[in-house]
């Protein structure tokens, strides 16, 4: 039996206002403009994909599982802008087929600068899901799918019994991602590994006319995800959820897509969808998996030279962990909401140079002319931070 596990990533961070070096402002978030996406993104992904997510539980009761994400800003947002789209996905969490995962809050780096700042901010996400959803969540996925050997063994000492990360092939050379593994030393810990090319056929392919395969019929689907039978266990198709009608629009027929692969799937009597934790805790480990250096699912390389590849982004990264003393310590709430506002991945991705074979991906909702623009704007405003730090002491 090949089990399909499909994890959504639902996220938007706090867009920066233009701010210049002049500006003495301490409002640093553009909020006209988080507005004005975080209800686009609602109305054309969140309410129709939970809609249509909850007639087919209702359709195929619990023999239908997914998995979700939600970063604690995007929540946020959507609390402010959006409650129907929130609320939404609590009544998704009511049908008892949903499983909600943990991450950082701030959807940010934390764990490559400030393992304190990491272990706040996801059991700061924890409580949220307990909150909302009614859940303790039993699975970690670190920002962006980033993750090393060293982000398990912090994992696995905070309690939680499984992690995603990207299956990616300099890591698992000639094994599959269709399996669980454990990470070395941390017997308690399954991993869970993106099948990156059946997720990214729906995430990124399944509206391109010049793909070989297109058009990307549930029949032909539901006969890859059937060769994994006697060869893997799992099926790992992990994805933003701005996939439906954002990335891939509607007129794509992503919506129809997804609302018959469950019947098709499961009318082989062959496979099944399992949430994340169900997978844990039927299917064995398969063996080990060392991942010394630090992967991603973030374009070719899978590594994180998306957020850390130019000295623009290692410097900006540098500098706001480098004031963590001086802010917490400030005990102005605010100002840390504003500097933990400031870790969130996205600001550091517009920085970006990589403009050639992943161009298309850094420019989704980029509110930027240049990197260099991101950069220097980014840079303004922690100066700023920066300051109120140093006159709280």
């Amino acid at each position: 039996m090949a089990s399909v596990v499909f994890y959504f990533q639902v996220h938007q961070p706090y867009r920066l206002r233009r701010y210049s070096i002049f500006d003495s402002d301490q409002v640093y978030f553009d909020h006209p403009r988080n507005e004005e996406i975080i209800r686009k993104v609602a109305q054309k992904c969140y309410l129709p994909t939970n809609e249509l997510l909850l007639r087919l539980f209702q359709k195929h009761g619990e023999a239908f599982r997914v998995s979700f994400s939600l970063t604690g800003i995007v929540v946020e947002q959507l609390r402010r802008w959006a409650p129907e789209a929130l609320e939404s996905f609590v009544e998704l969490a009511r049908t008892g087929c949903v499983e909600f995962c943990a991450e950082t809050y701030y959807h940010s780096m934390a764990f490559l600068y400030n393992r304190d700042e990491f272990v706040q901010q996801t059991r700061r996400h924890c409580e949220l899901v307990k909150e909302l959803f009614a859940q303790s969540p039993r699975v970690f996925r670190n920002t962006e799918l980033t993750y090393n050997n060293d982000v398990a063994r912090v994992v696995e000492g905070m309690g939680f019994s499984a992690i995603l990360t990207e299956g990616a092939d300099h890591v698992l050379g000639y094994r599959s991602p269709n399996h669980l593994y454990n990470p070395p030393n941390c017997p308690n810990l399954r991993m869970l590994m993106k099948n990156y090319r059946l997720s990214d056929d729906i995430a990124f392919r399944f509206g391109r006319t010049d793909w070989a395969e297109y058009p990307l019929t549930v029949e032909k689907f539901t006969s890859w995800v059937d060769q994994i039978n006697g060869s893997g266990n799992v099926c790992n198709l992990f994805m933003d959820y701005e996939t439906f009608g954002e990335h891939q629009w509607n007129e794509t027929g992503i919506f129809r897509f997804l609302e018959e692969l469950p019947a098709a799937v499961l009318a082989t009597g062959r496979n099944d969808f399992l949430t994340i934790s169900q997978a844990v805790d039927r299917y064995p480990s398969a063996g080990e998996v060392d991942v010394p250096h630090m992967i991603s699912w973030a374009d070719s390389e899978r590594d994180i030279s998306a957020w850390l590849g130019n000295s623009m982004q290692a410097n900006a990264l540098h500098d706001v962990y480098a004031i963590a003393h001086e802010v917490l310590a400030s005990d102005d709430e605010d100002l840390i909401e504003d500097w933990r506002r400031l870790q969130t991945s996205d600001h550091f991705y517009y920085m970006c140079t990589k403009w050639f074979a992943d161009g298309d991906v850094h420019r989704y909702f980029n509110p930027y002319e240049s990197p260099y623009d991101a950069y220097i704007n980014y840079m303004n405003i922690l100066d700023n931070v920066r300051a109120r730090a140093a006159h709280k002491r």
